[in-house]
Order: C-alpha cells, then structure tokens, then sequence
C-alpha cells in the first residue's frame, strides 16, 4: 500500500523530536523496517499478516507501523504514550483499511490477554527501558500469541540468547529459552536511529514453543533463578542452601551440589522445578 507521505515528511510536518523521557529513538529508514517485517514473515514461513492480529507498542512515527500494514493484517492495535505521535497513528488509520485500534497508555499496564486478541503476532522496536518487564510478563501469557518480533538493545539481546557457561548466561536466557524458540533476524548500528544511542541494537523473532512449562512450574524457575544467579559464582550448595530438600531436588534433577549457576541448562532448572520437593 501506498502513504500520502513519506516518513521523514511525517516527522516534519508533526515537528516530532525524540523524547528521552520516553526511551524513544526512532527508526526512519523505510528500508530497515520493511525488512525486519519481511525477515520476521521468513522465519514463521509466512507471506503476510492477513491471518494475523498485530500488536504493537510504542510505534513513534510509524515505521514498523507501515510496514506492518503493507503486510494486510487482520488488525492492529497500538500502544503509545505519546500524544503527538498518537496523531501519527490516527492519520495512519485514515490511510488504511485495517481495522486498527489505537491505544493511549503505557505499555507495562496494557493487558494484552483482555484485548481479545488470536493467532497475535507482537512487534516492536521496544523502550528499551521496559523491555524487559514487558518480554516477561508476555511469556507469562503465551496462549494466543503466535509470535513476538522484537527489538532490544544487544546486550540485553546477548542475554536473551546466551547458552550456559557464558557469561551473558542468566535468569533471563533461562526464562525467555524454556517457553520460546529464539532467533537473531538482524543488528542495527546506533547510527540507524535518531537520536543515535550508544548502543547496539539486535532484533530477536519469538516462537513459542508448543510444549511449554506450566506457569507454576516457571513461578518455581522463577525463584530457583533468581536466588541462584543473585550469587553466580558461587556454588549452588551455598547459593541455593535457602531452598528446602536442595540436595534431594539436585539429585532427582542431576544437578551436582557443586556447580554454579551458569552451568545449570534451562532444561535442569525445569526439572528442578518439576521434582515435587520444591
């Protein structure tokens, strides 16, 4: 589909300056967000969205959003904090014939189980400042998503990813890697984005596994994780000895007494978790 304006046009028209308060660093290059769309439809081998409803927080001047809505979803909702481009999204929705919905709030208290939503593909170039707390609470909710194609800072991307043993390995490797399969679609440099940041940025395609822990079972994950890596080097005897039956839950695991957090696999945190003595 076709734009009355050019991005950049949008920009100027709407005299739309980057707020840091906000997290925002826009992504302008029409190029660059067609094909984050276009790598994220390859990996899900698909060739549109017109099976899918779109969510998608924080789109700014609409980047992602356009090329989002050349792939004809079968809706789109947005999230956005900020007015101004709030009026971006509504000029957009002008445009389009995609029954689109746009949302003024804040991301952390959108509840996107409530909206109704099936067969949900999450996309965002996310606030990096609340990435983290927004991935989480979405694996906690994975039923009706489909998909999550998002963007964070590399570090923290790095993290998401990490295999044991590694020092970026950590609570979050295990969390994100026990209920999705994870795929790296691209890298972006600071300079792709205005205001550029200081740092790198990667974007990462979530496909939820089909067989998934139960939510008790990672709310388990949960506090074994936490406690463990809170004293990574050390061993899991002294790091874990707060938990009841360690030694039994270990054992029926085949977890050594000796080893450290970081050498532990998501798989055996699960079962950690799964051996009914914790």
């Amino acid at each position: 589909m076709e734009f009355e304006k050019t991005l950049r046009q949008t920009v100027d028209e709407y005299c739309l300056m980057a707020k840091k308060a906000l997290g925002q660093n826009f992504l302008l290059d029409q190029n660059i967000t067609d094909k984050i769309i276009h790598l994220s439809l390859s990996g899900q081998n698909m060739t549109d969205f017109k099976n899918a409803d779109v969510f998608e927080i924080g789109p700014g001047p609409g980047g992602l959003t356009r090329a989002i809505l050349k792939q004809y979803p079968k809706s789109l909702t947005v999230v956005e904090a900020d007015e101004r481009c709030c009026a971006i999204m509504q000029d957009l929705k002008t445009q389009t014939k995609c029954d689109m919905n746009i949302i003024q709030g804040d991301a952390l208290k959108t509840n996107v189980s409530a909206l109704g939503l099936k067969n949900l593909q999450i996309v965002s170039n996310l606030p990096y400042n609340i990435s983290v707390p927004l991935l989480m609470g979405w694996m906690e909710n994975l039923e009706s998503i489909a998909a999550m194609t998002l963007m964070f800072q590399k570090e923290v991307a790095d993290r998401i990813l990490a295999p044991i043993k590694t020092k970026d390995y950590g609570r979050l490797s295990v969390m994100a890697q026990l209920n999705c399969k994870i795929e790296k679609l691209m890298t972006l440099k600071p300079e792709c984005f205005v205001p550029a940041p200081k740092i790198y940025s990667s974007v990462l395609l979530f496909k939820p596994l089909s067989e998934r822990p139960e939510k008790e079972e990672m709310q388990k994950v949960a506090r074994l994780t936490m406690a463990a890596f809170a004293q990574r080097r050390k061993m899991i005897r002294q790091s874990l000895k707060s938990v009841p039956n360690i030694e039994k839950i270990c054992l029926a695991a085949g977890v050594p007494m000796t080893a450290r957090a970081e050498e532990i696999s998501p798989e055996q945190y699960l079962l950690m978790a799964q051996s009914g003595l914790f």
